[in-house]
């Protein structure tokens, strides 16, 4: 895979697309088994609805391929090629990590995603899939070993794991001669496990407690608008703001418009003293008092933590202590102030002026995004194609050698 040619690799996800393109009848039928298991074992509907496979679902895979092959080939590349002073040149070239492992939970899509991902960088894989996507999965790993031969590729270069039993996933996780890094999605419970257990490097991220900081100076029109984006546009990601963050000099302006818009939205709004007392005047605003406990609470659902701050100095001290290095955000039109958040907020994505919701691997113009790092080493932030790559040192000389 790693020496494998762009053209080629192209061409096995052009020939994935097509083939999820052909066969979405055929899936719907092996999707419908996990759906009818998932339904009698009692699953939340919400939770079934992420086992789906539409036609809708299915042609966003499709066009997923086709994206990734158009883009430019990364492998290979040479960067920052320096002349030395006793004559060699020294740069440094991407190449892929080697074997990495997905485990992942639920969404059968993410086989796709990542088999895709793992093509277009010249790696190979070893997908572990959710149990109750089982018979999805083997369906969609099929196609893609399918794809890889009719490309002259190696079939096993993109492998499942068929069986459903969590050992699997113990011993995939402990086989550092095999496997170069575990790329764990899911829940927060999976996620501590293989943090805990592997022997293998991990790329991961807990949990997404993003904030958003409103400043003082700031345009207060935007402010709103942005405030509700961040939260509101969808609750579930891990980039939904959780966390709000108001500077007592524009509290008294800007609380009551952005808690009017949660009110109307039913966001539960979790107050200190000082932002509950401003928002008591929002007509039919569900406030509760904040505990110790909500700075640092992942919600994933309709409820924000609102806190007045003194200036921007409290606003990034509160987030370095309380948010999970995700995602942060300050509204403002002070630069100096702008500027020091971006520097001192220690966050894997941090943001002027613009919601949390595009920390995203296709708004970011990465492509497909395999996930999002918060750790500090290799990757960090949306791990997209270059996430999957390493970089090693080249040396080009004439002879030289060392005196």
């Amino acid at each position: 895979m790693a020496k494998a040619p762009a053209a080629i690799k192209n061409k096995a996800l052009k020939a994935l697309a097509r083939l999820l393109r052909e066969n979405v009848d055929a899936l719907q039928i092996d999707n419908a088994k996990d759906l009818e298991r998932a339904r009698a074992a009692g699953l939340a509907e919400p939770m079934v609805d992420r086992l789906k496979l539409s036609p809708k679902v299915l042609e966003t895979c499709a066009e997923g391929c086709e994206q990734l092959a158009a883009m430019p080939d990364i492998i290979g590349e040479i960067l920052g090629m320096k002349q030395q002073p006793s004559g060699i040149r020294v740069g440094q070239m991407r190449v892929p990590i080697g074997v990495f492992g997905m485990i992942y939970e639920s969404r059968p899509n993410v086989t796709i995603e990542a088999a895709s991902l793992s093509i277009k960088s010249g790696n190979a894989c070893i997908l572990r899939g959710g149990s109750e996507a089982i018979d999805s999965n083997k369906a969609l790993a099929k196609l893609v070993q399918q794809a890889l031969a009719e490309a002259g590729l190696p079939q096993d270069a993109v492998q499942l794991v068929q069986t459903t039993d969590r050992e699997a996933v113990g011993q995939l996780i402990a086989m550092p001669q095999f496997v170069d890094v575990i790329i764990p999605r899911g829940g927060k419970g999976l996620i501590e496990r293989i943090s805990r257990d592997a022997k293998v490097p991990v790329i991961k991220h807990l949990d997404g407690n993003c904030h958003t900081y409103v400043d003082d100076p700031c345009d207060i029109a935007m402010a709103v608008k942005v405030a509700d984006n961040a939260k509101t546009n969808k609750y579930s990601p891990c980039n939904a703001s959780e966390g709000l963050l108001v500077a007592r000099g524009v509290a008294a302006d800007f609380l009551p418009k952005i808690g009017a818009v949660y009110a109307a939205k039913g966001v539960e709004m979790r107050g200190c003293p000082e932002s509950l007392a401003i928002l008591q005047s929002v007509p039919s605003a569900n406030l509760v008092p904040a505990t110790e406990q909500d700075w640092s609470e992942e919600y994933l659902a309709p409820i924000i933590s609102v806190k007045i701050v003194a200036g921007v100095d409290e606003a990034i001290a509160h987030i370095n202590h309380y948010s999970s290095h995700h995602t942060d955000a300050i509204l403002t039109t002070n630069h100096v102030h702008a500027q020091r958040f971006l520097r001192e907020v220690d966050s894997a994505s941090v943001m002027v002026n613009a919601s949390t919701r595009f920390a995203d691997g296709f708004e970011y113009g990465l492509g497909a995004e395999i996930g999002i790092s918060t750790d500090k080493f290799h990757a960090r932030g949306p791990v997209g194609l270059e996430g999957l790559t390493s970089l090693k040192y080249v040396v080009l000389g004439e002879g030289e050698v060392r005196g």
